[in-house]
């Protein structure tokens, strides 16, 4: 854990896509993670973070495969230098992409994650974040996921909210994971600022 009053420099919004926030796909409290979300990019915005949206292009017939109704983000884009969108392809928001020259070009040194889904994309870029020498602070309530069924004669189906608490676990003890989208801090990579 780290001290979760140092400001992120950067918001990366991982996947909040149509096809997992509306409908009856969408994660369970979706309407709660959209809004701690929307609070989130817009304190970011106001500080001059960086607001990163990650987009995924799912597989053909998938709910996100590229250009169908699901696969749109869900929430405005800003306009302007300090926010952008990046497609993947892939669960680590870095592989592929150009997400790590555009933090490290713009000297940020800490990234906050949020979105969907927690045990996947969201884990997946925060321990890369990681292991690039970023802090990361992961706001507990701030990312979801869907319930894992039942594997008959594994398990029992383990509710959403265990797979989020999970996932979140399996980072925190390199990054800094609050309990509320609400503590976490932002500010102006520091390249910005000079």
């Amino acid at each position: 854990m780290t001290d979760s009053a140092l400001p992120a420099h950067a918001l990366l919004v991982v996947d909040v896509q149509k096809a997992g926030v509306t409908g009856d796909r969408a994660v369970p409290g979706a309407a709660g993670l959209l809004e701690r979300t929307a609070d989130l990019i817009a304190r970011a915005r106001r500080s001059g973070a960086l607001v990163v949206h990650l987009q995924n292009d799912g597989a053909p017939g998938a709910g996100d495969a590229p250009h169908t109704p699901g696969w749109a983000l869900h929430l405005p884009v800003g306009t302007g230098p300090a926010e952008s969108v990046i497609r993947k392809t892939r669960d680590d928001g870095f592989a592929g992409t150009p997400l790590g020259s555009l933090l490290s070009g713009a000297g940020v040194e800490a990234v906050a994650v949020c979105g969907v889904m927690s045990e996947m994309c969201v884990q997946a870029t925060a321990r890369t974040a990681l292991a690039l020498g970023y802090r990361v602070v992961l706001p507990h309530d701030a990312h979801a996921t869907q319930d894992v069924p039942a594997a008959p004669g594994i398990s029992e189906a383990v509710p959403a909210a265990v797979v989020s608490r999970v996932a979140a676990w399996a980072v925190s003890a390199d990054a800094d994971v609050t309990t509320a989208a609400a503590d976490v801090t932002f500010a102006a990579p520091p390249k910005a600022r000079s």
